[in-house]
């Protein structure tokens, strides 16, 4: 097939599956936007966390396609619905993926620990009662407990732990997530980051974020645990500098671009 990404209208859907929306298209664009580098990455194993209508897994296969034969593609969803709707997705559009109903990866750990080369998560990131995280059907999308992170710091340290020598990180984050102090996070794990695209909507402000595997990170990292150092001020800096807009959208509620 000649498509780059998922055709919306081939893109199955059920109730109690979350549609492709602003954030997933900002995923796909984020992908899009690197598919040069992911080409250049060759990547043997490629894994979706939470594939919901299918849309991000289905579009990531595509746009590798026939330039990056033989990638394996995998794909998680709690939801049992999202499994069944992200099987009709990638059939319409004649690719293949593995896919498990699962929490994040549960029952994975071991089979895929280091094996994973491009990871791709658009996590239940909106900000929530503490008790709306995991229930069942649609509210698995996008609730995210205080502060949007409570799924969102469960899957950075699952993650770190699939996520091959050469692994990447592609994640969706809200404003009100603290996307600067995810990357602080991973950093800690040897992590360097980037925004790939950063788009501000009627509803949200969101930024996809690349997060890789650096030598010079994971050295730095390693010396500020063995001196119990805080963040370096010029890090912290750069971190904050990738947000920009980030006070000004949290103080005014502004969706200016």
């Amino acid at each position: 097939m000649s498509f780059r990404t998922a055709q919306i209208r081939l893109v199955s859907s059920h109730p109690e599956v979350y549609e492709p929306c602003d954030d997933s298209f900002a995923l796909v664009d984020a992908l899009l936007a690197d598919r040069n580098h992911l080409l250049e990455h060759h990547p043997t194993l490629c894994m979706e966390v939470g594939c919901g209508s299918g849309y991000i897994i289905t579009s990531l296969a595509l746009m590798l396609g026939q330039d990056s034969p033989g990638v394996q593609y995998f794909a998680t969803d709690i939801n049992p619905d999202a499994v069944r709707v992200t099987s009709e997705t990638l059939e319409a559009h004649g690719v293949h993926a593995e896919l498990i109903n699962t929490d994040i990866a549960s029952g994975l750990e071991k089979r895929l620990a280091g094996l994973v080369d491009v990871m791709v998560v658009n996590p239940p990131y909106v900000p929530t009662p503490e008790d709306e995280v995991g229930r069942e059907g649609i509210a698995s999308a996008w609730a995210g407990g205080e502060n949007g992170r409570c799924v969102i710091d469960k899957i950075l340290p699952i993650a770190d732990n699939l996520l091959s020598e050469k692994g990447w990180l592609y994640m969706v984050t809200l404003t009100a997530n603290n996307p600067s102090e995810i990357c602080i996070q991973m950093r800690e794990k040897g992590y360097a980051s980037r925004i790939v695209v950063q788009r501000s909507t009627e509803e949200e402000s969101l930024h996809v974020i690349k997060f890789w595997r650096d030598f010079d990170t994971q050295a730095d990292a390693k010396e500020t645990t063995k001196t119990n150092k805080p963040v370096p001020a010029r890090l912290m800096e750069s971190l904050v500098s990738q947000f920009p807009l980030s006070s000004f959208w949290r103080s005014s509620g502004s969706n200016s671009n």
